[in-house]
């Protein structure tokens, strides 16, 4: 089966939904991740679909001109106080829009409270047909892959997932015969991308390359992509790949381009054993 893939919102950050998807038909992606969860961050735009009835109208429409889906929304982050409920109407978005998942993260350390709210957050994404995939990072709460299989194990629900990043994979320090212990159907999609083999000791450092110099796929061969994807199922490829620099210098159409066609020649030169 041809590798698919789908284009994150962090690899072309700001660009509206609806822009989003018309790049990703065009690059020749077959799904698209977008951010309908307003975070409140610095320099965040606001692409909360259920507030804005125009906008989701026009996501509806240049999902269906180009024929990409939805594969994912982001990010129900799990954090000190959080109402699970807020992610409510972004689900909702999600189900009218096709979408299959939910991309969560945990950045309290309060064990009990995560545990309790993760498993909210499964419980309200359910009716809508969804699932939640855990992303452990490296500089949030859950930021491995034995925490984040805690998490899983603990809760117990058939619609909940674990989301690798391979940035993340790599800066955890998790090896690739690790993934043969986790039950096959909790993969259904992973983050694709490179960056260097060193681990950055700072986490300021850290935070700067997984938020805005990562790397197209086998650039420097830094992590072992082969070794991870090896060791899931076939599942769609999500582009997350920011680096600012080039996106600023080539564009967000052309860097999209080049991030899918830099990730089919590396997967094309290794194939799946």
């Amino acid at each position: 089966m041809a590798p698919q893939f789908s284009l994150a919102y962090l690899t072309i950050p700001g660009c509206t939904p609806p822009e989003q998807t018309y790049i990703a038909g065009r690059a020749g992606y077959d799904f698209v991740s977008l951010r309908p969860i307003y975070m409140g961050l610095p320099g965040e735009p606001n692409f909360a679909l259920a507030e804005n009835k125009e906008m989701l109208q026009q996501t509806k429409r240049a999902l269906a001109d180009t024929g990409v889906k939805l594969l994912d929304i982001e990010l129900a982050r799990i954090y000190d106080g959080v109402d699970p409920k807020r992610y409510l109407p972004a689900m909702e978005v999600a189900a009218e829009l096709g979408g299959r998942h939910v991309l969560s993260s945990i950045w309290t350390s309060d064990r009990n409270f995560y545990i309790e709210k993760f498993a909210e957050v499964c419980d309200l994404a359910k009716p809508f047909g969804l699932t939640v995939e855990l992303e452990y990072v490296p500089i949030a709460s859950v930021n491995n892959l034995a925490g984040a299989l805690d998490v899983l194990n603990t809760i117990k629900r058939d619609n909940a997932g674990l989301m690798i990043d391979i940035h993340h994979f790599h800066r955890a320090r998790n090896k690739p015969e690790e993934l043969d212990a986790v039950p096959r159907e909790w993969f259904r999609f992973v983050h694709l991308c490179d960056a260097p083999e060193e681990i950055p000791t700072e986490k300021e450092e850290m935070t700067r390359i997984l938020r805005e110099a990562r790397l197209y796929v086998g650039e420097e061969g830094g992590i072992d992509v082969t070794g991870i994807v090896n060791r899931m199922p076939e599942v769609p490829y999500s582009i997350e790949l920011p680096n600012l620099k080039r996106m600023k210098e080539m564009g967000c159409a052309e860097y999209a381009f080049r991030c899918i066609e830099a990730a089919k020649k590396y997967l094309a030169a290794h194939p799946r054993g």
